[in-house]
């Protein structure tokens, strides 16, 4: 590093200033420490940079439900701004529904043993989002989740003492707002009798979803059926809804004029049905899914959908560690509900949802 600083003129404060990535070196300085790093062929020792200053510039993730839609834009968008600031990513995916709280301890215990300087968990199901409570840190850490489950945020804050409540943040999609723009919306279409397919209620981005979904149609005085769900899939939504249809046809009863999912597999399961059963979206039922996953836009019709914004939700998963860290001002969320900074959805209004039908 003295060489380097010999060589460009400056001090060897300034190189590390520039290896580090420190915006407090004009464009000229830095071009001149880079071009003397290049010709010196100079590379920092991370192992002496981590004993010089106690930061290991290293990051540790732990994912769950990484098969899902969303999570890996996310990881991506957590990684490019931590690269960014000069940090390393260490990533472990574990399985969101079968990960015990001793599978949790070992993998925060090897991260540990690396020096990692913060955790991020991505934490979709009330087992992992428990298994990330009680787990014992000194470091900072950021969960990314749902602001509802069978844990709640207060049970939860209980699960850490107080020193690690001051060093946590919860950054999480807004799904009270997306539900509500959804309701608005099947409202204005003169739409009255709904029916919602909840998703595993384990997850708490279905148990999230179904209280926004019961709190905004009952704001828009909207009446609905609850379908609920053991799973996303699907083949799960596809026999429900054909259940639904036969028992409504049988009895004689009306069937209800729109169909909302709580994401956009269950959605195809629906359709699938209604098609089956002789029935046009949205001139006979309309649908709106959630997540809008890749070619929804390609339904026949196209699928009105919420489009949650996973990759600012991992941006500002790492803008929240920044800030724990000493190194990033007070991350501006648009909401926060429950001690959880929220990111915006959109609703993605296309053809699947239409006018109320008039027989």
């Amino acid at each position: 590093m003295f060489e380097v600083a010999k060589m460009a003129g400056v001090s060897h404060q300034t190189v590390s200033r520039v290896i580090n990535h420190s915006q407090d070196v004009s464009d000229a300085t830095r071009a001149r420490v880079q071009s003397a790093i290049d010709a010196l062929g100079y590379r920092p020792s991370n192992s002496a940079r981590t004993l010089a200053s106690h930061r290991s510039r290293t990051i540790g993730l732990i994912a769950g439900g990484i098969h899902f839609f969303g999570p890996s834009s996310s990881i991506a968008s957590i990684e490019s701004l931590a690269r960014r600031h000069g940090f390393f990513m260490n990533v472990s995916m574990v399985h969101e529904a079968l990960c015990t709280q001793e599978e949790f301890n070992e993998l925060c215990q090897t991260f540990d043993e690396q020096n990692v300087d913060a955790f991020i968990f991505l934490t979709p199901t009330d087992v992992m989002f428990a298994d990330a409570c009680r787990a014992r840190l000194s470091q900072p850490r950021v969960l990314v989740t749902s602001t509802h489950g069978g844990l709640s945020m207060s049970q939860a804050g209980r699960l850490m003492d107080s020193g690690e409540r001051g060093c946590t943040a919860i950054v999480g999609i807004d799904q009270w707002g997306a539900m509500a723009e959804v309701a608005r919306l099947v409202a204005r279409f003169g739409h009255r009798s709904t029916m919602y397919f909840s998703g595993p209620l384990q997850w708490r981005d279905a148990s999230t979803r179904l209280a926004a979904w019961r709190k905004a149609s009952a704001a828009y005085s909207l009446e609905t059926q609850i379908v609920q769900c053991s799973s996303w899939d699907a083949s799960e939504a596809y026999a429900r809804m054909n259940h639904e249809l036969e028992h409504l046809g049988s009895a004689g009863a009306s069937k209800p004029t729109v169909v909302i999912t709580a994401n956009d597999a269950q959605a195809l399961g629906v359709a699938r049905a209604l098609h089956e059963h002789g029935l046009k979206i949205p001139t006979d039922i309309s649908l709106v899914g959630f997540d809008d996953m890749t070619g929804m836009d390609n339904m026949l019709p196209p699928l009105t959908t919420v489009r949650p914004d996973f990759e600012e939700l991992g941006t500002a998963a790492m803008r929240e560690t920044l800030r724990l860290l000493g190194e990033g001002g007070e991350t501006a969320f648009v909401s926060s509900a429950h001690g959880a900074g929220l990111i915006p959805a959109q609703v993605v209004q296309r053809r699947s949802l239409g006018p109320v039908p008039h027989f």
